[in-house]
């Protein structure tokens, strides 16, 4: 008698789920539909972070900060574009990581590489003496 009481209770839990599912399979088959107020408010982030990347020039900021600021705002327009207009933000965990996880293990990369050179240099300049 338990038995039947419990399949009976979780009879509601099964149909909500499934209508849940059908609901979700009817939203996609529609095309899921963003509010024009998310794709202004990015446009709107665009454009400051693109004015403030022209004002790193405008400025004439020299050295690291110079390079610091205009990769910061790259990577940051890049990241609302991949995340919004590409629909990056409502895909899967797993399609983000196999997307995401590549360009910074290249970049991780890319600084192991650059301190070994540094190294290397290093070690150069002091075995064969400074360069004249």
């Amino acid at each position: 008698m338990t038995s039947t009481a419990v399949i009976d209770e979780r009879q509601p839990l099964r149909q909500t789920h499934a209508h849940d599912a059908i609901a979700v399979a009817a939203t996609h088959a529609e095309g899921q539909q963003h509010p024009i107020k998310l794709y202004l408010v990015v446009w709107g982030w665009l454009f400051v972070l693109s004015t403030g990347s022209y004002l790193v020039d405008y400025f004439g900021l020299h050295g690291y900060l110079r390079w610091s600021l205009i990769l910061l705002f790259m990577v940051l327009k890049a990241g609302l574009i991949v995340a919004v207009f590409m629909h990056m933000a409502w895909e899967r965990l797993a399609l983000a990581y196999a997307i995401l996880l590549p360009p910074v293990a290249v970049l991780v990369f890319v600084a192991i590489m650059v301190f070994e050179s540094e190294y290397t240099h290093l070690v150069r300049v002091l075995f064969f003496g400074s360069p004249t």
